[in-house]
């Protein structure tokens, strides 16, 4: 069987896959750093002959047309999708011949996209494996919605025949290599597994195990929110986007800070949210590098604003450049990287205090303060805190002068998200305390709970 190297991006919860018979590869649904895809192709002493999409991605930005023209490869995407640039159009059931030894059969999979193609890779004229993109996931599938509300009832129900005819037509052994379902709010659902086989999803995903009512029924009602970028993608990816530029942005002082600050323009903070809460540039806002840094970069900030980035090093910098060219965020106005004291000059650093929920707790006993969650709509159905106040951190930029007067302590499910809520409040001059604790202790810190059944009732 051919090598199948899967290369993972974490923080958008997506893999690519470069696959080779020694000499020659073929790529699947390359990120737009298309560098670390070259690298793996030359490590494993191989030529890129094919790069094949399973859709347009609505996540990130591909970088299947730049790994393309960067290689001489043929680009292949589905005949059916306006594409505005050249590529080699792809069919259900076309067989692309990679090599002479590896041979790939494209498969109709609709459901995530009306286009949505699968792959299966073929070894003695028997599939051996089958890359499914946002079709078949671990223990899920794509989600249907993110084409509009006018055409989820459709797509899911496509996503559930595609499912069908996967299972039907390939052997149980079929290896499953999807693209999304390893935290990209593209998935359904979410799975910990990192392996599966047709067999394996047979017997445990709801798309296979449950009546098509029920299916429907259970995916629909799960659908949260998804980020706002994803609006930008699927226009940047017809478009044909060009491989991006890394190179780090000019170096900023504290008085071009301050006025990039005051000109309503977002300096990003990119520490850890403890050293973020202990002394900050007042004004930035945290997403630390320790998290999903790009998905909630690019779900809160508005389009168009120039971005600044502040790092600890310059690795920090490049690292969270990589992150968000991937998603299409190109304005970099300027960086700043060192002693954060440094990034304030003499107007010094800002700060606020980090509680627990037991401290919460005590506090509320003591006097009136105000409580932000800012989870999502489901997170906060299924259960939340007594008297707080749910503000979704996307939904928090437009309704922030919502957040009643007073005192605001704000929480998420495990810190990362109230970090930056409690940034962009503290920007706004609010007294703010960060609950820096896994929502799990709430209970236990004795503050009252309404489970979803109660906040329905």
């Amino acid at each position: 069987m051919p090598t199948i190297i899967p290369l993972d991006t974490p923080t958008l919860g997506d893999r690519s896959y470069l696959v080779h018979d020694g000499e020659v590869a073929f790529v699947v649904d390359p990120q737009r750093d298309i560098d670390r895809l070259l690298a793996l192709a030359e490590q494993a002493g191989v030529r890129i002959v094919d790069v094949l999409e399973t859709h347009i991605h609505n996540d990130y930005v591909t970088g299947g047309l730049a790994l393309a023209e960067a290689t001489g490869a043929r680009y292949h995407v589905n005949a059916a999708d306006p594409v505005s640039f050249q590529r080699t159009p792809v069919s259900d059931g076309d067989v692309i011949e990679v090599g002479a030894t590896m041979r790939v059969r494209a498969l109709a999979t609709p459901g995530h996209t009306y286009t949505h193609l699968s792959y299966a890779l073929e070894e003695g004229g028997e599939p051996v494996g089958v890359f499914t993109g946002g079709s078949l996931l671990y223990g899920s599938t794509g989600r249907p919605d993110l084409l509009g509300p006018e055409h989820t009832g459709a797509l899911v129900r496509h996503q559930y025949a595609s499912a069908h005819r996967l299972a039907d037509e390939l052997p149980p052994s079929t290896q499953v290599y999807p693209t999304h379902g390893f935290g990209s709010f593209c998935s359904a659902t979410q799975s910990e597994g990192t392996a599966s086989t047709i067999g394996h999803e047979r017997a445990v995903n709801p798309a296979l195990t449950q009546a098509e009512a029920v299916f429907v029924a259970d995916l629909l009602a799960g659908l949260d929110a998804w980020p706002a970028y994803y609006a930008h993608m699927a226009p940047a990816n017809l478009s044909g986007p060009s491989a991006p530029d890394l190179s780090l942005p000019e170096r900023a002082r504290p008085e071009e800070l301050r006025r990039r600050i005051e000109a309503g323009e977002w300096v990003v903070d990119l520490r850890t949210r403890t050293a973020f809460a202990a002394g900050h540039l007042a004004g930035s806002i945290n997403v630390g590098l320790d998290g999903s840094f790009a998905t909630y970069l690019g779900w809160i900030i508005p389009w168009d604003t120039p971005v600044t980035l502040l790092g600890e090093t310059v690795e920090d910098v490049a690292t969270a450049q990589r992150e968000l060219v991937r998603i299409g965020i190109e304005r970099f106005a300027a960086a700043a990287t060192g002693d954060p004291a440094g990034w304030a000059g003499p107007e010094g650093l800002a700060s606020y205090p980090r509680a627990t929920f037991a401290e919460l707790a005590a506090a509320r006993q003591h006097r009136p303060v105000v409580v932000v969650d800012v989870r999502r709509r489901l997170e906060w159905v299924d259960a939340h805190i007594e008297g707080a106040l749910n503000i979704p951190l996307h939904e928090l930029s437009e309704r922030i002068d919502e957040v009643p007067a007073g005192e605001v302590w704000v929480h998420c499910a495990a810190g990362y998200r109230a970090s930056t809520a409690a940034s962009m409040l503290a920007a706004r001059g609010r007294t703010v305390v960060h609950v820096d604790e896994e929502f799990a202790t709430a209970a236990a810190a004795v503050l009252p709970i309404r489970t979803d059944a109660e906040a329905a009732a």
